[in-house]
């Protein structure tokens, strides 16, 4: 791999509850085989509808839906609630967000993120015959460093950890526990182009190697790989909860 691009989908219509995400990246840009399709969770919820409507006049009137959408409530402080979702998610306020919405509303989290790429990627393969990869991106904060980065919760026809375990490093010594989040990676890349205010709520990167993609077998099948089963903890290997 000699270098990515980081392309921004501009132009898009508002996005309303049915909307074809697919066509919507399909007629904004050419697409080619092996790019990959980032595309913010924002406009995946509000496509599919998972909004609420919350007091436009209270600025806490989602905590209820934080709580609706927590399987576990892990830490309080304040007004900040850091919570775990039924995705498995560890995140502030289960993910719920009122930016980039209308007055009066809350996006939730898609129900299956993994299931809305592939929803986007199947929608692309059938209008252009072109193969591409699919990530859906969030913001999130990480525990012990300040700032905040977009992260896959979904994606579709991408290896969503690469598995360096077993090769070599520069010097010849075997690596013992490497895995790479390229998902995270590709995501994070992404949102440089997208911005939080910009209304960009997708991206194209082009350029990356073959090893990111899941192959297709001889007769046209391919395993099938997501955020919430490659990248996600289970709980039996999680040493802080």
């Amino acid at each position: 791999m000699d270098g990515i691009e980081l392309i921004p989908v501009r132009g898009l219509p508002e996005v309303t509850r049915g909307a074809d995400l697919a066509g919507m990246v399909c007629d904004a840009i050419e697409l080619r085989a092996r790019d990959v399709v980032v595309v913010t969770q924002k406009v995946v919820s509000k496509a599919e509808g998972a909004m609420a409507e919350v007091d436009p006049d209270d600025p806490l009137s989602h905590k209820p839906l934080v709580e609706r959408e927590s399987v576990r409530i892990l830490r309080r402080r304040g007004d900040l609630i850091i919570s775990e979702t039924r995705h498995g998610f560890v995140c502030a306020n289960a993910g719920i967000d009122l930016s980039n919405v209308e007055h009066g509303w809350a996006a939730l989290l898609p129900e299956d993120p993994d299931r809305s790429a592939r929803r986007i990627r199947d929608g692309i393969r059938g209008r252009t015959g072109t193969e591409v990869g699919v990530i859906v991106s969030d913001t999130f904060g990480r525990t012990w460093r300040r700032g905040v980065t977009d992260v896959a919760i979904g994606s579709a026809g991408l290896v969503p950890v690469v598995d360096l375990r077993g090769t070599q490093d520069a010097y010849g010594r075997e690596l013992q526990v490497t895995e790479v989040a390229v998902v995270d990676e590709i995501a994070g890349a992404a949102e440089l182009v997208m911005g939080k205010s910009t209304g960009v709520p997708m991206a194209v990167v082009r350029g990356l190697g073959p090893e990111v993609f899941v192959p297709v077998s001889d007769d046209g099948t391919e395993e099938r790989r997501g955020v919430l089963t490659d990248v996600v903890r289970a709980p039996a290997e999680d040493l802080f909860r």
